[in-house]
């Protein structure tokens, strides 16, 4: 195995680029009708590419949920991120990297996009996670090349229908947002058995939290990016609970917000016109000989 200190392509991928510089033949993860909408939008493929990066996830150092007024009883319970940001970190640092890396790679084979990005995570063991994303590199056949490398999660289909109404994909985006609430006496009861189907009060207000900060994130990328606006492609959410010490539980949430922004780059076509058509002769239903 060659060793690699992180920066510039893996040795892998350098193998990669190199057998298609060689050989010619591309790749591709596209479904049918996404290659044929890539090719009506004047796209062709150029290759499968690929960012990875494998990870220590830890949420070691993470406090409690705070409270407040009415410590143990009947107070507000507040949601925080305190000792979760170095872990919501990590997953944006994850996310970049291989964002990174599968435009570098894309970039290595003369690329002008990157299309059907698929961004996912799977465990590795022992708190290890690998960030992982893969698509389809297309280069514009005409002359007129986009200035940078764009990369969206839209199938090819989508891209086309994009492009043909005046709009470009300019970059995959996300937002990552990680909080914490603690379970006080008023959410212990609602959430136990005997509750019935009666509302978690102190769940929904670390779900609707934890939620709008990634989406104040997520729009905050589309702006750095200098995009018109975005596309919503996924909105994962999980919430799971922690026990920081004895007898005391939290429940922490991590939303995620995954999605493509889009610039205009031409006036949207005037759209088609609908024709009513008038019968000139009367309806005759009688059947004829």
């Amino acid at each position: 195995m060659t060793d690699w200190d992180g920066r510039g392509l893996p040795p892998v991928a350098a193998r990669r680029v190199h057998r298609a510089a060689e050989n010619g033949v591309w790749t591709s993860l596209l479904s049918t009708p996404a290659a044929a909408g890539l090719r009506v939008a004047g796209l062709e493929p150029v290759g499968e590419v690929m960012g990875s990066m494998v990870q220590q996830m830890s949420v070691t150092g993470a406090s409690c949920g705070m409270y407040g007024p009415g410590f143990g009883g009947p107070g507000f319970v507040t949601v925080n991120r305190t000792g979760f940001d170095a872990y919501a970190e990590a997953l944006r640092r994850g996310y970049a990297t291989a964002m990174d890396r599968l435009g570098q790679e894309a970039g290595a084979i003369g690329a002008d996009g990157v299309v059907g990005i698929d961004l996912t995570t799977a465990p590795v063991g022992n708190g290890v996670v690998e960030f992982t994303a893969l698509g389809t590199a297309v280069r514009a056949r005409s002359a007129a090349r986009p200035g940078r490398l764009f990369t969206t999660a839209l199938p090819g289909q989508d891209v086309a229908k994009l492009m043909g109404a005046g709009w470009l994909p300019a970059a995959l985006v996300f937002g990552v947002a990680v909080a914490v609430r603690h379970d006080d006496w008023q959410t212990r009861a609602q959430a136990s058995w005997g509750a019935g189907n009666t509302e978690v009060g102190g769940y929904t207000q670390l779900l609707v939290h934890t939620r709008a900060e990634a989406r104040s994130r997520f729009t905050r990328h589309v702006r750095q990016t200098g995009a018109d606006g975005a596309i919503v492609s996924s909105m994962p959410l999980r919430m799971w609970s922690i026990e920081p010490s004895e007898n005391h539980r939290d429940h922490v949430a991590e939303s995620l917000v995954f999605g493509t922004a889009v610039a205009r780059f031409a006036p949207a076509p005037t759209a088609a016109r609908s024709l009513t058509f008038l019968p000139l002769r009367q309806n005759d239903s009688r059947s004829r000989s």
